[in-house]
Order: structure tokens, then C-alpha cells, then sequence
């Protein structure tokens, strides 16, 4: 599965016939999904090949919380405080706590199907951030048995957080939550799965490729949760939370088998497992690299769980959302045969 938007975006772009198109969806009441993952009616429908630019709100919370932390009322985002105020009937708030930006539906796109997601630009839209950790929340919650927030001074020009006199951060904005709906119904947007979702994976950063299979007519596709930096772990349950705008061109490849999300970046090919076990989670991730190395590599088994022993990563994604996360990484860069990469 890695590698097919090369070649897709060559016909897109050389064919007079197949021209893209560029869409804006904007964060509004009407054009967001609070705390959850859902098979719900599309804000967007768009075409294989093309273009959407996302808005959307950071975790930090209504405008009344970030004034009373400090952040001045003229740096909150115009599009924050309308959807808080808005009156969003509660049965269409949660389980989660998250808003996201979306559904874009993806027109062709079946259960089957694999949703290839190019993220082209990552653009932070607000000068701070913010990071907090709750009562009987994060990994720790013996030990920190209270409740911590702060607020993150962000400098865009210099992409550099300040997170405390003497510590400077560099930025690495990502989306915490990108996703597809469930296969029916509706799912809490905390844990991630086989629909992606709060991945919370930091290698997802503009100029890289994610991969997620198709379980609802449409795909569904909704982001938000950003990030303008984390660590591996997340460990307090949050990352220096902020708001962003995305740009992602879709490409859908039909009839293509993929079990679990998978990503490629300039460097190296990821593959990523979830379950509330964090071996079960590991081994979700190593045997879907070990698929990809026998399917798209042509190794044997074996000489793939050998590989991965001796020159695959494997990382622990976060341990925070319900269902803890882990990726493995592969580097391209080991591949130096044609007929292998």
C-alpha cells in the first residue's frame, strides 16, 4: 500500500481528463463532530484526487477558559467561540471530547476500499498553545493526583514553543485525530483503531502519507486535535495543544486490503497497531509491517521477521487514549536494490 500516491498523482496531474479540484471546508456548528467518530451525514463530498483545506479547534477549551489562563481574547481564533456557543444538542455531543473538523466524504468510496490521505501543508493558527494533565487522568495518575494546565507561548516565525524560561521547543505541528467512520454507528473519539483516529502520532507531519481503511460508504473522513508538538507517549494526556489548518488531497484505491492505518513519510514506511494491551498493540504493528515487507517488499516471512528485528523501530505511539498505540518504523533508505523500493 505504501508508494501508490507516486503514481496516482502523476495520472491526476497529466490528464486533462481527471482534473482535481481545490475545496475549503471551514470549522463552523454545522461543519464539525464533538467527540466522535461517526457514519453521519457528509459536510463535504469530494472527488478521488481532490484537494481540501481543513480548519480546525484546538482541545484547549471555550474562549472563557483560555482568557481566564491568560491568553488574551483578540489571539483566540474567530472560530473558536461560535461553536462553543452554539446550541449543539447534547445527543450530538461525545462520547469523546474532541471537536473535528469533517465528515468529507469521498465520492466511489465502499468499505473495502483503502483511503490514501496526502498531507500537503500543516499551518498553525493561533500563537500558543496548551498542555494539561487531569484528576485520574494521564499515565500517571497516582503520582499526579490533581489537576495542571498551562499556556505555551508558540512563535510561528521562528517555529519554536517556550514552554518555560531557559526551554524552547522546536514545532513539529501534526494532527492528533485523523480518521474515517466506523463500519456503522458511532464510536468515542478517544481510542484509536483500525479507522485511525486519535492516533496522536507525530511522524504525521506535512509532506507525509497516511493510509486508512475504508468501512463506510463515503469513507467519512474528519481531523482536528492539533498538535504543535509531542513527545512519544503523550504522557500526561496532552500535547501542546493548538489550532490548525490542513490541506490533504484524497486518493482512493479501490479494492485494496489494508487492516490496520499505515503512513509513509520521506524517510521511512510506518505501520501502526491499537489495543488497550500495549503487547497486543505491539504485535498489531510488527505483523502488519511483516505483511508489508512479504507483500511490497517480496520477502519471505522469516527474512521479514528478521528485518524487522535488525532494522525496524518500533515506538510506543501514546499510552493515554484508551487504547495505547505503537508504530513501527521501517527505513527506506535500507532498500538500495530497484526492484525493492
Amino acid at each position: 500500500m505504501f508508494r501508490l500516491f507516486i503514481t496516482v498523482t502523476v495520472l491526476l496531474t497529466g490528464s486533462s481528463t481527471m482534473l482535481a479540484a481545490d475545496h475549503t471546508l471551514l470549522a463552523t456548528p454545522s461543519t464539525i463532530e464533538w467527540g466522535h467518530y461517526a457514519v453521519t451525514a457528509p459536510a463535504l463530498t469530494v472527488k478521488s484526487g481532490d484537494t481540501v483545506t481543513i480548519q480546525t479547534l484546538s482541545t484547549c477549551g471555550p474562549n472563557s477558559r483560555l482568557i481566564a489562563e491568560g491568553v488574551k481574547p483578540e489571539d483566540i481564533p474567530a472560530y473558536n467561540d461560535p461553536i462553543y456557543t452554539a446550541d449543539i444538542p447534547a445527543n450530538q455531543k461525545g462520547p469523546g471530547g474532541h471537536i473535528l473538523t469533517g465528515p468529507v466524504a469521498i465520492e466511489g468510496a465502499e468499505p473495502g476500499d483503502v483511503l490514501e490521505i496526502q498531507i500537503l501543508k500543516v499551518q498553525i493558527d493561533a500563537n500558543f498553545a496548551c498542555n494539561g494533565f487531569g484528576l485520574h487522568h494521564g499515565f500517571l495518575p497516582m503520582e499526579f493526583p490533581y489537576s495542571r494546565s498551562r499556556i505555551i507561548p508558540l512563535d510561528r516565525n521562528k517555529m519554536i514553543a517556550h514552554f518555560a524560561p531557559g526551554i524552547d521547543i522546536p514545532l513539529h505541528p501534526f494532527f492528533g485525530s485523523m480518521g474515517v467512520a466506523p463500519g456503522t454507528g458511532r464510536v468515542d473519539s478517544a481510542p484509536p483503531f483500525s479507522h485511525a483516529g486519535n492516533m496522536d502520532n507525530k511522524e504525521l507531519v506535512a509532506g507525509t502519507t497516511l493510509y486508512i481503511p475504508v468501512a463506510a460508504k463515503g469513507a467519512l473522513f474528519v481531523a482536528g486535535d492539533g498538535h504543535a508538538g509531542q513527545g512519544n507517549g503523550e504522557v500526561d494526556i496532552t500535547a501542546m495543544e493548538t489550532f490548525l489548518t490542513g490541506t490533504f488531497r484524497f486518493v482512493l484505491h479501490k479494492h485494496e486490503t489494508l487492516l490496520w492505518p499505515r503512513a509513509e513519510t520521506p524517510k521511512d514506511y510506518i505501520s501502526m497497531g491499537f489495543s488497550a494491551d500495549e503487547k497486543e498493540a505491539t504485535e498489531h504493528a510488527l505483523l502488519d509491517m511483516i505483511d508489508f515487507l512479504v507483500v511490497k517488499k517480496h520477502l519471505t516471512r522469516d527474512e521479514a521477521y528478521m528485518l524487522s528485528s535488525v532494522a525496524v523501530d518500533l515506538d510506543i505511539t501514546q499510552l493515554v487514549d484508551g487504547n495505547v498505540g505503537v508504530h513501527a518504523l521501517c527505513p527506506k533508505d535500507i532498500f538500495i536494490d530497484s526492484s525493492t523500493k
